[in-house]
């Protein structure tokens, strides 16, 4: 499995729930926020760091830490007020990664005004997929695929002064490194040559099975 991380969730609706608990059940850390207290209730059998309390408040954030996470989510359902206020916060109280996500194509716009690392439009970035799925069958997302399948990026470290050849990686593991982009370099390779050695901070794009993919440390 991958370093465990520990992540924060501000909002347990529709999306911020299922991401909360999928991540729990990876075996990383998640510290959630919501500001009913119901439908905490609901969910402390699957969640066991979370509480009641209104992250427009900057001292919540401050006391729980969320400056210490790894990453940190809004998911605070349709209040672009409530969402910008507790991304500024997040800012200020010096997150680490922030993900948002927006409830329209205006909210997208000022929270990439405002430097958001990740902004996320479910059902916009859903239906985007699709409609290139449907206009070439067959293609490779850069999500988890239907089947197990997964494109992702691995930064070296481990690995560093061996070849593609040394480590075997399509035999041994079952995973196909595509592009590799070396330190120092601002473009990726493709279908990288398997006798140049790899260097501390090389970032490979690997694909294989999620479980395939989890066990190599690079």
């Amino acid at each position: 499995m991958q370093n465990k991380l520990e992540i924060g969730i501000i909002g347990l609706g529709k999306f911020g729930l299922p991401l909360a608990q999928t991540l729990t059940k990876l075996g990383h850390g998640v510290v959630a926020l919501d500001r009913s207290e119901s439908r905490v209730r609901q969910v402390q059998d699957s969640l066991s760091h979370v509480y009641t309390a209104e992250a427009t408040d900057i001292g919540v954030l401050q006391q729980l830490r969320f400056q210490d996470l790894d990453a940190v989510v809004v998911s605070v359902g349709g209040s672009m007020e409530s969402s910008i206020l507790v991304t500024l916060n997040l800012q200020e109280v010096g997150a680490k990664k922030i993900y948002v996500k927006a409830v329209s194509n205006e909210h997208r716009k000022v929270l990439t005004r405002l430097g958001v690392d990740h902004v996320i439009q479910p059902e916009n970035d859903v239906a985007t997929q699709l409609a290139h799925r449907l206009s070439n069958p067959g293609m490779l997302d850069l999500l988890p695929l239907g089947g197990g399948v997964l494109l992702q990026e691995l930064v070296v470290d481990q690995w560093a002064g061996k070849t593609l050849l040394d480590l075997k990686l399509s035999n041994e593991s079952g995973v196909m490194v595509v592009a590799i982009r070396y330190a120092g370099q601002r473009e990726y390779t493709f279908v990288p040559p398997a006798d140049r050695q790899l260097a501390t901070g090389d970032i490979m794009v690997v694909i294989g099975k999620v479980d395939d993919v989890n066990k190599l440390k690079p």
